[in-house]
Parts: structure tokens; C-alpha cells; sequence
């Protein structure tokens, strides 16, 4: 299988980074959750940020729509994987 790294430049509201940062806090109280897998040792700002792009692209993956393609996802640029990157 072959591997692409893919770079996402995305714009988001206020209110999205709100949600998010109150989405980081309730994982906080809860450190059990799958959700640290691989997010252990992340600044708050890292997770918040990491959660709006999840957010974003997921539901342009899931769901698509135009609109919030135009809004939110600015650029996206690819390269093929390799070792030396």
C-alpha cells in the first residue's frame, strides 16, 4: 500500500474553537477513554486544534459539502511518503 503525506490548511470560527476546547476539557475528566491513545502528552492547544481539524474533515469526508469545503479548507498539498521525511 502505498503512503501520501496530505498538509490541510482550514480556517475556523470562534465557536468551533470554543466546542473544541470544551470537548479537550471533558476528555480531561475522563483519562481512560480511547480518545488518549495517542494524545498523551499533547499541549491543550494541540488537542483543541487537532479536534477542529478532525471535526472539519470528517465531515467533509462523511458528509460532503460544498459550502463548508469554501469556508474551511483553504489549500491541501500532497507529497509520497517516504522515510526521509
Amino acid at each position: 500500500m502505498k503512503t501520501v503525506n496530505t498538509c490541510f490548511k482550514i480556517t475556523y470560527t470562534p465557536d468551533q474553537y470554543e466546542k473544541a476546547r470544551e470537548y479537550v476539557e471533558d476528555m480531561k475528566r475522563h483519562p481512560e477513554r480511547v480518545y488518549w491513545m495517542g494524545n498523551r502528552g499533547k499541549s491543550d492547544e494541540e488537542l483543541i486544534l487537532s479536534h477542529i481539524a478532525n471535526r472539519i474533515l470528517s465531515g467533509f469526508y462523511n458528509q460532503y459539502n460544498p459550502w463548508m469545503v469554501q469556508n474551511h479548507i483553504i489549500s491541501m498539498t500532497n507529497r509520497p511518503f517516504s522515510n526521509n521525511n
